[in-house]
Order: C-alpha cells, then structure tokens, then sequence
C-alpha cells in the first residue's frame, strides 16, 4: 500500500522564484532566506518520495474569476509552467501521477468531499516556487506531483476545519491505494502578508510563529481558527495558511497515530514584503 512518510509546509512567495532564476540567491537580501532551505535541499535528496502530493493555489493561471473551485485535483500526466505575464518560469515541467490523482479523486468524493477533476492545466509559482526550493534547478524534478489546487483566492474560501478533514480523507485515499509509494505531502502558501490597501506590507511574526507552534502540536484546535482572524492577524493573503491545514491532517496523528517528528523549521522576514515558513514533519 502507499503511504505518507512526511509534509512539507513552505511560502510560495514569486519573488523567490525570480531570485533563483536570475542568479540572486547569494545577493544579501536574498542569502537568509535560501540558507533556510539548504538543509531541506540535502534533507530531500536523502529522502526523495515516489509522488508529492503538492497542495498550493492558483494566481488567476489556470483558473480566472470565471471559474473557481473550490479543490481542484491534478489528474494528468503532464503539466507545463504557466505564463504569469513575463514568460513561463524556465523550470522543468511537472510530471503527474494519474493513476494515484484518480484514486485519491474518486475515493474522497466518496467520502463526500467534492473535487474538480483537472485534466489539462498549466501550474504557476504556487507550485513550481515550493519544487524550487527543496529541490535546487534540475533538469527534471525528482518525482512525480500531483498538484491540488485551493481558492484561498476569492471569498467564500474553504475553512481550516474542512481542510482539516479533507486532508484526513487524502490520508485515507492514499493509503488504500494498492501500490507501494512512498508519498509525501506538502502544504504550501502563506505566511503573514498582505499585497494591498492601507495594510500592504503587514508581517506579524509573533502570530505567524504561534501558528507553526499550533501547526505542529495541536492542529485539530488551530483548524477551529476563524477566516477573521486570519485576515486580522495575518493579512488579506495569510488566509493560504488553511491550505497547511490539508497536508496536516493527512499525517498520522490526526488519525489516531503518533505525533510527526519536526525535522526541520525555519522563519524568516521580509522577502518581498511577506514572511516567509517552512517545516519538514516525518511520521514514523
């Protein structure tokens, strides 16, 4: 059977990618930040899953105001880097899993969680600045991604509790699906940032750090956290933090097992006027 060895929580921040595609990761502003994920980088190649399960949201690439879903799961076997108004980031397209993005499709529909079934889309920064950072510049990417997108885009956008228990549901589809993959998922997005109005550039590092206290020792409680604090304490935009949610739940303790391990944590601020977080979590 397939199963769950570790999450993966990082920002998704575009900058970063910019940074990394045009040679700044040394310059001083950038340096702190990929310090931060050398550790995740060498941590990765000793630890490299068959499939990412990669949760992240979409910038108005694949998707518009036109057309929102809620969840959106990734089935095809391909996916290329989108065009978010400057050319295609210069990053390896993903490869896709379709046999495991069908099985976790239908098995948490089943469970009563509905999902868009995509079967063509391009996948911007959300998800290509997250491969970046704990894999380097590749050729290809290590594994395949199953991408799950998220509206945390326009209201109304889902609730920390039903990406809780939505990544319960992950945890149970892949686990009942009869290969053995070794499967990690990642939560991506966020932290405390907002990009307009009178409180552009907001940062709040002591809620952002309370939050990956409550991430790694009491999920359930921080899933009950209401969108209002979220966009008081943390920006307009700190609201991608429920997608966190999703791979938290889809670790083993949330289903009754032992507590994750923390590998890895790391905080810093600015980088393009957000914070920026990042925690590996391994289940035994």
């Amino acid at each position: 059977m397939a199963k769950i060895t570790a999450s993966v929580f990082t920002s998704h921040v575009p900058a970063i990618g910019a940074a990394i595609d045009l040679g700044k990761t040394a310059d001083p502003y950038w340096q702190p930040v990929f310090k931060g994920y050398e550790f995740s980088k060498q941590w990765m190649k000793e630890h490299r899953p068959d499939v990412i399960f990669l949760v992240y949201n979409d910038h108005a690439s694949a998707f518009s105001l036109e057309m929102i879903p809620t969840f959106a799961i990734g089935t095809a076997a391909r996916f290329e880097p989108a065009d978010e108004g400057w050319g295609p980031r210069p990053v390896p397209a993903v490869v896709g899993h379709p046999e495991l993005a069908s099985h976790i499709a239908q098995s948490v529909i089943q469970d009563d969680f509905d999902l868009t079934i995509v079967n063509r889309m391009d996948v911007d920064h959300g998800l290509t600045v997250p491969l970046s950072l704990m894999c380097g510049q590749p050729s290809a990417w290590p594994c395949p991604v199953i991408p799950f997108a998220v509206n945390v885009v326009q209201y109304p956008v889902p609730s920390g509790r039903r990406c809780f228990e939505l990544g319960k549901a992950i945890h149970r589809a892949i686990e009942s699906f009869d290969m053995g993959l070794n499967v990690q998922i990642w939560g991506t997005g966020g932290m405390s940032h907002q990009l307009q109005g009178p409180r552009a550039g907001l940062i709040n590092k002591e809620w952002d750090n309370r939050f990956l206290d409550r991430l790694i020792s009491d999920p359930a409680e921080l899933s009950l956290v209401p969108h209002i604090e979220y966009v008081r304490e943390a920006g307009s935009e700190g609201i991608e933090l429920v997608m966190w949610l999703i791979a938290r739940g889809a670790m083993q303790d949330a289903a009754g097992g032992p507590a994750p391990r923390v590998v890895h944590r790391f905080y810093h601020v600015p980088a393009s006027n957000t914070a920026v977080g990042h925690l590996i979590l391994e289940d035994s």
